[in-house]
C-alpha cells in the first residue's frame, strides 16, 4: 500500500485531518507528521523525507502546503501524487511580520488562548461562527502547542522564500483545494497558482473557510479520495 503524508498547518496536529483518515486509509498508509519544535519550512520537509519511503504522496494544508512545496524542491522525483489546500507560494508580504508579532506578543503575555481567541472565527466560514463544538476542537488543538512551538512556526513562515519557481517543477497532476470563504488564503490566490502549474485542477469547497478539513469533512474526504484514486 502506498504511503500518504497529510501535512498540518500552523498550530495544527492530527486533529485537523481526523475526519479524513478513515476514508483515505482504505487506499493508502496515512502518516501525519506534527511540526512542533521546528523553525524552518525546509527542516520540516527534511523531517518528512527522513521518515518517507522511496515513493510517497503528499497533501498539505495551510503551512503544510508550503512544506509540501519544499518537498517538491528537495525530492520531487519521489512524489507520486501532490495536492495542497488553503495555502500559497508568495513570499513574506509587507506588514506581515508586524501582524504576526502582535499575536506572538499576545501569546507571550497571556498564553496561547489569546491566539485561539483572535484566530479561530476569522478562519471559519461565517455559518460556523456559532459551531461551539468545532470552535472548542480547534481551540484545544491550538492549546496542545507551547508558545515556543508557535514562535518557531512563525519564524519558519517569516523565513520563507518565494515558492513560485517551484510550481514550474510540477509534472504531477496537482490538485489545489480551497474553502470558498477562506479569507486567509482565498480562492483568488489558488486561481493564480493554477496558472503557474502545467497540469493542475482547482476544487473549491462550498460552505467552508480556511479550516475546510474540519468544517466540511465529508466533502474534503470525498475530494481527496478522488485525488488519490484517479
Amino acid at each position: 500500500m502506498s504511503v500518504l503524508y497529510l501535512l498540518p498547518g500552523l498550530m495544527c496536529d492530527e486533529a485537523v485531518w481526523e475526519a479524513q483518515v478513515p476514508g483515505l486509509s482504505e487506499h493508502a498508509e496515512v502518516r501525519i507528521p506534527v511540526f512542533r519544535g521546528f523553525s524552518s519550512l525546509k527542516a520540516m520537509a527534511e523531517s518528512v523525507l527522513a521518515d518517507a519511503p522511496e515513493r510517497f504522496s503528499v497533501v498539505g494544508h495551510s503551512m503544510g502546503g508550503r512544506v509540501a512545496f519544499e518537498l517538491l524542491a528537495l525530492a520531487g522525483n519521489r512524489i507520486d501524487r501532490f495536492a495542497v489546500m488553503d495555502t500559497g507560494v508568495h513570499p513574506v508580504q509587507p506588514g506581515e511580520a508586524a501582524k504576526r508579532q502582535v499575536l506572538l506578543d499576545a501569546a507571550h503575555r497571556r498564553g496561547l488562548q489569546a491566539v485561539a481567541d483572535a484566530w479561530i472565527l476569522p478562519m471559519l466560514h461565517p455559518a460556523n461562527h456559532g459551531n461551539t463544538a468545532l470552535i472548542r476542537k480547534i481551540s484545544e488543538m491550538i492549546m496542545r502547542n507551547s508558545v515556543a512551538d508557535y514562535e518557531g512556526q512563525v519564524t519558519a513562515l517569516l523565513g520563507r522564500e518565494d515558492q513560485t519557481p517551484i510550481m514550474a517543477m510540477i509534472s504531477h497532476k496537482a490538485w489545489l483545494l480551497c474553502g470558498e470563504a477562506d479569507s486567509w488564503s482565498p480562492v483568488s490566490q489558488h486561481e493564480a497558482m493554477l496558472q503557474g502549474i502545467k497540469n493542475a485542477v482547482l476544487k473549491v469547497i462550498p460552505d467552508a473557510g480556511h479550516m475546510c478539513t474540519m468544517e466540511q469533512p465529508d466533502a474534503v474526504t470525498a475530494l481527496l479520495v478522488d485525488w488519490l484514486t484517479e
